[in-house]
């Protein structure tokens, strides 16, 4: 027996079932305008594909898994350490595209290098940065508890600071640890401007209502302006 009408008479009422052959027949009567939107409504309603960032990190979660069981000895995630976590980093540094001068190369320091060298190439700082970002989440959404989460020992901020600052010198790029006080001293500008605001608040006494409005939602929006920029900062410098 065809699905198809089997599914067509579970559904449709107006059919007619002829059970000495087992064949359905259809009526001519064409779908209502609900049953349109019924189909319309499943077909909608089906799930979004993920994104790309969860397309990435369930990848590199699978990878990290597939690290764990060709590990020599064969290692478990509950057994799985901040240790562990940076030789799997060292291990992704034979993938790497970023050259990385040596301290006795010519070229050390050096932005531009005006011609190759034999330097080895390595993953770039930020692109384990965001790993390790991504570890961590799938390591908890997967299970794992905050407090024990590998990809957040302190031992793997250590060597991820050290990899940012030597990668900084061996390519001559000069890292930028102002961002962080001017977004600090921005946010003491505003602490002092919110002070300010409350004062005339104050003075201005119940009689400005309109104006009190005004300027409580100002403060707002400069805290809000100053929490968005301390965000950003903290997120490119870690």
């Amino acid at each position: 027996m065809d699905p198809a009408s089997v599914g067509g008479a579970a559904t449709d009422p107006n059919s007619i079932n002829e059970p000495s052959s087992g064949v359905v027949i259809a009526s001519a009567t064409p779908p209502t305008v609900s049953q349109q939107g019924g189909a319309a409504g499943e077909s909608s309603s089906s799930p979004a594909p993920p994104s790309r960032y969860e397309s990435q990190k369930r990848r590199d979660w699978n990878t990290f898994l597939q690290y764990l069981k060709n590990h020599k000895p064969p290692l478990t995630l509950a057994r799985c350490s901040g240790a562990h976590v940076i030789e799997f980093l060292k291990y992704l540094d034979q993938f790497g595209k970023t050259k990385v001068h040596v301290t006795g190369c010519p070229y050390f320091g050096h932005p531009n290098p005006p011609a190759p060298c034999s330097c080895p190439l390595k993953q770039a700082w930020g692109s384990l940065d965001a790993l390790i970002g991504r570890l961590r989440a799938a390591y908890e959404e997967n299970g794992g508890r905050p407090e024990s989460n590998p990809f957040a020992a302190r031992a793997v901020r250590i060597y991820l600071r050290e990899v940012r600052e030597g990668q900084a010198k061996a390519r001559g790029i000069p890292y930028e640890k102002r961002k962080r006080k001017r977004s600090t001293v921005r946010a003491l500008a505003v602490g002092v401007n919110v002070s300010v605001t409350a004062a005339q608040a104050g003075d201005g006494g119940t009689g400005s209502g309109a104006g009190g409005d005004d300027s409580a939602g100002g403060t707002a929006a400069n805290v809000g302006t100053a929490t968005a920029d301390a965000a950003a900062a903290t997120t490119t410098n870690v």
